[in-house]
């Protein structure tokens, strides 16, 4: 597996539980981390799940996803 990082819209730990409800249906909670400290709001996963399917699951709770190297 993989460790892939995407910068979200998340602003707190509410917007953090809405993504964890789509999320944790896809993949384990002790896979998936958002970093509300750094600047970019950093969720990293790590997972064999493709970029589009982790994107989707943030956007379906409402928030924004977009791949970063």
């Amino acid at each position: 597996m993989e460790t892939k990082k995407f910068k979200t819209n998340a602003k707190c730990g509410g917007c953090v539980a809405q993504i964890a409800e789509s999320l944790n249906k896809i993949l384990p909670r002790e896979q998936w981390d958002i970093d509300l400290n750094s600047a970019d709001k950093i969720l990293s996963v790590t997972s064999d799940q493709s970029d589009a399917v982790i994107i989707k699951a943030v956007s379906d709770a409402g928030f924004k996803a977009e791949k970063i190297d």
